[in-house]
């Protein structure tokens, strides 16, 4: 990423691109710090001189807390309450997903995901959201291009608009 690109606007209402990342990034770190048992990140800058890294490193963490033996198996207190291990594994699919989405859209660029991946986040939205999403960060469904790729179909179900 370039970086005089991440003090553009996002396609998120009122977020920079670089805010964005760190939103993404901010949820890895809390997710990762609820799954291990780790206390929660500092605020902060979350990103610091290299955004990209930020993220990979994140990933990885994430990748890793959800690994760990017996992890899958247990059940975490959440902002949300008590959730199961791979409902919070599906929430991050859909934050990644959703939100990258909105990056590639924010930077000229396209995402791929695949058929799976949009059906299990579709699937759980579908669960979570009520019929009305006035002030929930997922708005109104819109209605996706006929052709949409998995990725522009699922941010239309998210809210987005796809064009």
């Amino acid at each position: 990423m370039e970086p005089g690109r991440l003090a553009e606007a996002s396609s998120c209402d009122g977020w920079t691109v670089r805010e964005l990342i760190a939103h993404v990034v901010s949820g890895n770190l809390m997710f990762t710090a609820m799954v291990s048992g780790g206390g929660a990140p500092a605020g902060g800058d979350v990103l610091g001189d290299d955004p990209v890294q930020a993220f990979r490193d994140s990933l990885a963490g994430l990748k890793e807390a959800f690994a760990a033996d017996g992890v899958m198996d247990k059940v975490f207190q959440t902002p949300m309450g008590e959730r199961p291990a791979p409902r919070l594994v599906t929430t991050r699919v859909i934050e990644m997903s959703v939100h990258g989405w909105d990056l590639a859209d924010s930077t000229g660029q396209t995402i791929e995901l695949t058929e799976p991946v949009v059906e299990a986040a579709e699937a759980q939205l579908r669960m979570m959201l009520p019929g009305d999403r006035a002030g929930l960060p997922f708005g109104a469904e819109q209605t996706a291009p006929e052709g949409a790729s998995p990725a522009d179909r699922l941010a239309a179900f998210a809210g987005r608009k796809v064009a």
